[in-house]
């Protein structure tokens, strides 16, 4: 069994972040969201890989490298274009051949892994199984109606009134008989070949399609309460690990992890939180659920509920949460008077201040 994982795409709800980076690199508690994807597909005892990457594919490639080090063989495909879910099977047709396969968006997070994903799959004689789970506004996902004995009878993409509650998550397991589904399909309203309309051809033509539950958490990253969310899920489960340097000045208070060569100076760190290597922290408080990532700087300041990309500096500034700090920024108080902000923003971005 080979697997297929989508790592190209916009990531228009994380502008002005991924103006310069994939979204599916943006890290969780300090690792790429892709990387927690890659190791699920590897648990599931799948070693062939393809991704599919765009416009940031040297970014890709440059991280993932040939997937050795997650024990995986990485086959790289190009997407000249978003044109769709179904579009990526059809560009890997090569490298799929005839043999079943997981499709992984790349953007997904799962707690719990696919390996029951899988072993059901691998057990069964579906042509496709869709990985689903109940969400409170189903209006907002693609939406699965079964039937009586879990078969899946029909699908809506983002319905305005949806027949179920049943979101389908970005995780799925394909016969090679979606290659004819993928080819007999038409580009949609939005000019994309969509992924429901090839599923929903196989059920109208009389292929077998079953559901498979999420057995433990699921959240798309594509916005920043759901980074936010992943973040804390993932720090809740680390365990204590200081193996950089904190003076005796400094008060760290539950699990918290501070990786080689960082410094703590006179600072108070409550966890779960998670300080990257070679960052230093000087009369500053990180509070719950805050990822600092490699080579940061905190100066005289108070952090809680945010996560903080690589080489970034805060220096002087106090009540910052539920904020994520791209890489390379200087976030610092402005000085003397009058009391105003000064702020130099990109585009698509979204600022809180309190007057």
């Amino acid at each position: 069994m080979k697997a297929l994982v989508l790592a190209g795409g916009k990531g228009t709800r994380l502008r002005p972040l991924t103006h310069t980076s994939a979204k599916q690199l943006v890290p969780v508690a300090n690792k790429p969201v892709l990387y927690y994807g890659l190791e699920a597909i590897r648990d599931a005892g799948i070693r062939s890989v393809g991704i599919i990457v765009g416009d940031t594919a040297h970014e890709v490639r440059e991280v993932v490298g040939d997937g050795s080090k997650f024990d995986l063989d990485v086959t790289y495909i190009h997407q000249a274009a978003p044109l769709g879910l179904a579009h990526c099977v059809l560009i890997a047709r090569e490298f799929l051949a005839d043999e079943p396969f997981v499709m992984y968006l790349g953007d997904n997070f799962l707690v719990g892994g696919i390996t029951d994903l899988v072993d059901a799959f691998r057990a069964a004689d579906n042509d496709a199984q869709i990985l689903l789970t109940r969400v409170a506004e189903p209006q907002f996902y693609g939406v699965a109606e079964l039937g009586p004995d879990g078969e899946i009878i029909g699908l809506e993409e983002k319905p305005e009134h949806p027949r179920s509650d049943l979101a389908i998550v970005g995780v799925y397991t394909f016969s090679p008989a979606i290659h004819e589904a993928v080819r007999a399909i038409t580009p949609s309203a939005r000019g994309e070949l969509e992924i429901t309309d090839a599923v929903k051809w196989l059920i109208d033509n009389g292929g077998r399609v079953r559901s498979h539950f999420v057995s433990g958490y699921w959240r798309d990253t594509g916005r920043l309460q759901d980074m936010l969310e992943c973040n804390r899920i993932v720090l809740e489960a680390i365990e204590p690990d200081v193996r950089g340097t904190v003076d005796g000045f400094s008060e760290i208070t539950g699990r918290v992890v501070i990786e080689p060569g960082a410094v703590i100076e006179n600072s108070v760190i409550r966890g779960p939180a998670v300080v990257g290597a070679h960052s230093k922290i000087s009369g500053s408080y990180i509070g719950p659920y805050t990822s600092i990532a490699e080579g940061c700087v905190l100066e005289d300041s108070e952090v809680q509920y945010s996560i903080v990309l690589g080489e970034s500096a805060i220096r002087g500034v106090s009540g910052l949460t539920y904020s994520l700090i791209g890489r390379n920024v200087e976030v610092s108080k402005a000085r003397g008077v009058p009391n105003t902000h000064q702020l130099m923003v990109g585009d698509h971005s979204r600022i809180q201040v309190r007057a």
